[in-house]
């Protein structure tokens, strides 16, 4: 018998996406594919997967059941609050979810995205080579939409024995939160604007709006004016191509992005840097700083070497309460207010009723 998971309760943005939908951009094909593909990739190597289909969560949450076999999972990604059956678990692990047991994520105090996948992938229907989601051309994942209930995810895992050893917390530092600018390689129409206005980009700082969403983020911030008009023969759009466009704010284009554009691109947010782009919320602040093809290439290589770590990253879950953890544990976190017992916003607790007074 194999395992599944049915979807209980999934908010919006919720999709099945895999490594994406490659080598149909001639023909006007979006890849499609995860936003934070760093997170992705960590959820999916904890399981020894490659690019398998998961289930991308976004803000809007989800909880799933067990349904059939046993399923090894893992999950990743921005600081989402996780538990299983109401017991809460690190921001990223690798367990085993039993028969009737459910797992549920909630977004914590940042990050957009957090990715949920089980071993061997979810054997959702292919199209045109992946399982990939493209809601708005309602093509790939389940029916080409965004998750609800009562959908059921086919899993292509083996049931494991192994259940104590074989859990984890992965240990992946490369998905911490980080306040540095993103790093920008120049073009290919960055001579569509004056040295001044080049320079008033990568020293500005842009706020991404609420217009933003996996076809594109738009920021504002200072006006990117160009030096003679905005239109261009329209040519391919790569992933992380900035736009300006007539209103001289930045379009970053994400992973549903259009297959062609006529708007001038100023650079390209390189590829190493777009899964912590991805988890920008709106209302959140950044800055941008240009390097060469060399540097991309290096950051590339080097996240993709860390990436390759995860297996080697992965610690022990506790699973009991005892006098060594509690020495080695952080007992504080959040703060509560005595007038109404609420947890600070943003913090992951577990309930106030899971301790006692003589704890």
């Amino acid at each position: 018998m194999r395992g599944s998971l049915r979807v209980l309760r999934a908010g919006p943005g919720a999709t099945i996406q895999d490594g994406g939908r490659h080598g149909y951009l001639r023909y006007g094909v979006t890849p499609a594919g995860p936003m934070d593909w760093v997170a992705f990739r960590t959820a999916n190597s904890a399981l020894g997967n490659d690019r398998a289909a998961v289930v991308e969560v976004s803000v809007g949450g989800l909880e799933v059941i067990c349904e059939g076999a046993p399923l090894a999972v893992a999950f990743a990604g921005g600081a989402f609050c996780w538990r299983r059956d109401g017991v809460l678990l690190p921001q990223a692990a690798r367990l085993l979810l039993e028969p009737g047991k459910t797992l549920a994520a909630r977004a914590g105090d940042s990050g957009a995205f957090a990715y949920l996948a089980v071993e061997g992938g979810f054997e959702t229907p292919i199209t045109m080579g992946s399982r990939a989601t493209h809601t708005r051309s309602a093509m790939g994942g389940i029916e080409g939409r965004m998750l609800r209930a009562g959908d059921v995810l086919p899993a292509a895992s083996t049931e494991r024995l192994d259940g104590a050893s074989f859990e984890a917390m992965i240990d992946a530092p490369w998905l911490a939160r980080e306040t540095e600018p993103f790093r920008v390689v120049p073009g290919p129409q960055d001579d569509y604007f004056t040295v001044a206005t080049l320079s008033a980009f990568f020293e500005g700082q842009f706020t991404l709006t609420p217009l933003a969403d996996c076809m594109a983020y738009r920021f504002d911030g200072p006006d990117i004016a160009h030096a003679g008009g905005y239109d261009i023969v329209s040519d391919a759009i790569a992933l992380g191509a900035i736009q300006i466009a007539g209103d001289k704010k930045p379009l970053i284009l994400m992973a549903d992005r259009q297959p062609t554009g006529g708007y001038p691109k100023l650079g390209h947010v390189v590829r190493a840097d777009i899964g912590r782009l991805a988890q920008m919320r709106p209302g959140e602040t950044c800055g941008f700083r240009a390097v060469s093809v060399a540097e991309a290439r290096a950051a590339l290589s080097a996240r993709e070497d860390e990436i390759a770590t995860t297996p080697q990253r992965l610690r022990p879950l506790r699973r009991e309460l005892t006098s060594e953890n509690l020495f080695e544990a952080n007992l504080i976190d959040g703060v509560v207010d005595p007038l109404d017992g609420e947890q600070t916003e943003g913090k992951c607790q577990e309930p106030v009723s899971k301790v006692s007074p003589s704890s």
